[in-house]
């Protein structure tokens, strides 16, 4: 006896899951990117904050850092992704501070961490 496809209640759900996951994880046909988030860590290390960011893929030349002080975007493309963070950074740093390295797929960057507030003599 063959099985009749219309009489199965599970296939449209099965089929949904699969083209849901499929935008979710840049499946089969999908080059848009920007389609799962970059892996990033952050260390507050005291006077100076770490970020350590997985970029799998991607070259050095292709990776693109701003700073304003209170938020890290990181933007970087290789052959299957591209990637664009924006990470908000656990304190103010001085963004002219930075370092950063990458090397085998993996970016650090470490920022030296600002005063929150400065104190106002008053005359």
């Amino acid at each position: 006896m063959d099985r009749d496809d219309r009489d199965d209640p599970f296939d449209n759900i099965f089929n949904e899951i699969e083209r849901m996951m499929n935008e979710m994880t840049g499946g089969p046909g999908d080059r848009t990117g920007f389609t799962t988030e970059t892996h990033v860590d952050v260390f507050d290390e005291g006077d100076t904050i770490r970020l350590v960011a997985d970029l799998p893929g991607v070259e050095k030349d292709a990776i693109e850092l701003k700073c304003d002080g209170e938020v890290l975007t990181i933007s970087a493309a290789s052959d299957r992704r591209e990637y664009d963070e924006r990470v908000r950074l656990p304190a103010r740093v001085d963004e002219h501070s930075a370092r950063a390295s990458f090397n085998n797929g993996v970016l650090e960057v470490t920022f030296e961490r600002v005063e929150d507030s400065a104190a106002i003599d008053v005359e």
